[in-house]
């Protein structure tokens, strides 16, 4: 029999209160599982809102990684019994902050955390000005449903991470995401969310492993954050693609056809890592 694993999106808009917004959390991970999911993701800071629009702003929610935030999720998951992929919070750790997501596994027990590497530092995206790149490498948490690998944003934007994952045996890519059009910035190079769908579908089809995608949905200040979350199957195929509202999107997916695809395509048999030197500033090319 097919593995199949039952992932819930949860799409979520932020207000001024980062208690509410955590209370609106768990609820959402007890609806995903109520909905019959085996894994939920949250999105990319979800305690507040999206403060790295502003240059300059002390962050409104700053916890430690396990902290308070991991434990109100940990004791939900643990009641509900679901996989819970904790979409990102604003860590703070020797005087840094970091965007951080974390995995608790259906028990409630804390399976570990991944820092985001690739921060961007952008007009309306100024991350770079908070958050210090992520210190602890690429990280796959074995839960009981599946190996997760998880990635933040924009690193979705960068192949190599999704490869690297695939390589150190994930089964589904976790991406929680915070991504939107911006009022009065034109969109001079194309579609953003067109490009967001497509560049996450091709990391599902050169890696041979399901996609999950998981945005915030709402307006803040100049930012319309679109949700359009997706779940894409191990060969590009879209699963499930939200709407722009706030709630739980159900997609399901085959952790055996992941397998199928790489014994076919030959993907990772037919690598030749001695000729990408270049990627790492090393000497190498084909010979």
């Amino acid at each position: 029999m097919a593995r199949r694993l039952r992932i819930a999106v949860a799409q979520m808009s932020m207000s001024e209160s980062s208690r509410a917004n955590l209370e609106k959390a768990v609820r959402l991970v007890r609806e995903a599982a109520e909905a019959g999911a085996d894994v939920v993701c949250l999105p990319e800071l979800f305690m507040t809102r999206y403060f790295p629009q502003r240059p300059s702003y002390s962050p409104p929610h700053v916890d430690t990684v396990p902290g308070e935030v991991s434990a109100a999720l940990s004791s939900e998951a643990a009641r509900r019994g679901i996989v819970t992929v904790a979409g990102t919070v604003c860590e703070s750790e020797g005087g840094r902050l970091y965007n951080t997501s974390f995995v608790i596994d259906r028990d409630g027990s804390f399976l570990g955390k991944y820092r985001k590497i690739h921060v961007p530092d952008d007009e309306f995206f100024r991350e770079g000005r908070y958050f210090q790149p992520g210190d602890l490498g690429y990280r796959v948490f074995e839960t009981s449903k599946a190996r997760v690998g998880v990635l933040i944003c924009y690193d979705q934007w960068f192949p190599e991470p999704a490869r690297i994952l695939a390589l150190m045996g994930a089964e589904v890519i976790f991406y929680p995401s915070a991504i939107g059009y911006v009022e009065g910035v034109e969109q001079s190079e194309g579609d953003w969310a067109e490009a967001w769908e497509t560049v996450q579908r091709g990391h599902a089809i050169a890696n041979a492993v399901p996609v999950v995608a998981v945005n915030r949905v709402g307006r803040e200040d100049r930012i319309v954050f679109w949700g359009r979350s997706l779940v894409i199957d191990a060969f590009g195929s879209v699963k499930l693609r939200a709407g722009g509202d706030e709630g739980i999107y159900l997609g399901e997916i085959d952790l055996d056809h992941g397998p199928l695809v790489r014994e076919g395509w030959r993907f990772f048999e037919k690598r030749r890592p001695e000729t990408y030197g270049t990627l790492t500033g090393q000497p190498g090319g084909c010979p």
